[in-house]
């Protein structure tokens, strides 16, 4: 087994209460669209055309926004094998729960519980009339913009309709959920958004950053994997795996 990966796999076998931190990057081989990696030209046109005038005008376009930015890696691509290995470390009772900036809800379709989307998500949606709240992903997966039920309004959702900001009552359970960890896994996420939760973290937590490149994390954490997270999450859960093969037949 490499040596980090290993480390990885001990830390999380001595840990009562590890929590995920999660970016862009987790999302990548599934199709996902990272706001800082889109050229300002790409982002000014992303804001256009899912704006409110977008959405009341030409909501196909609208759709079509979406489609291009979250939809297609959601719907079509679906989880990576990070996404999924963190599912079951979660359905393990070694992972408390994700942070998220993520708005693709991969995560959740992953299979994972609990997950604290920090920007808010495809399924957080409100009617652009009457504000009826609409929290469930799957209200995009009809090839249009859905419509309210109780007034015949578009559908739009929380990335657009605040402008890319925070959802702070998430923000709040975030805060609450990493000054309990005693093992942080920060996994391509750059730091963006990090002050929001960041400094409320344990102190004595572990900190193991999973990221092909440098970012804002790396003099924090106790261990940096320079590597891509599906190749790193296919090694430990296969590890784990081995080493649960192996007990049971010694028993």
């Amino acid at each position: 087994m490499d040596k980090q990966i290993e480390t990885l796999n001990e830390y999380v076998d001595a840990s009562s209460s590890a929590v995920a931190i999660t970016g862009a990057g987790i999302s990548f081989s599934a199709g996902g669209l990272s706001f800082d990696h889109t050229d300002p030209e790409g982002m000014q046109e992303l804001m256009i055309l899912a704006s409110e005038e977008a959405l009341r005008n030409e909501p196909e376009q609208y759709y079509a926004a979406l489609d291009k930015a979250f939809l297609h890696s959601a719907l079509v691509i679906g989880p990576s094998p990070a996404h999924r290995a963190l599912a079951q470390l979660e359905s393990e009772g070694k992972l408390r729960g994700i942070i998220t900036t993520n708005v693709d809800c991969l995560h959740t379709i992953a299979g994972s519980v609990n997950v604290l989307e920090i920007q808010g998500s495809l399924q957080v949606n409100k009617c652009v009339d009457c504000g009826k709240h609409y929290d469930d992903y799957m209200i995009w997966s009809h090839g249009t913009v859905p419509e309210c039920l109780e007034c015949g309004g578009k559908i739009w959702t929380f990335p657009f309709y605040s402008g890319i900001g925070l959802n702070d009552p998430v923000v709040k359970q975030a805060r609450r959920l990493i000054s309990k960890a005693d093992l942080i896994l920060i996994i391509g996420a750059n730091g963006n958004y990090g002050n929001a939760y960041w400094p409320f973290r344990n102190r004595r937590a572990k900190i193991v950053q999973i990221n092909p490149g440098s970012t804002g994390f790396d003099r924090a954490a106790d261990l940096n994997i320079r590597r891509d997270a599906d190749s790193v999450f296919s090694e430990l859960m296969e590890a784990r795996e081995a080493e649960r093969n192996s007990g049971s037949q010694e028993s």
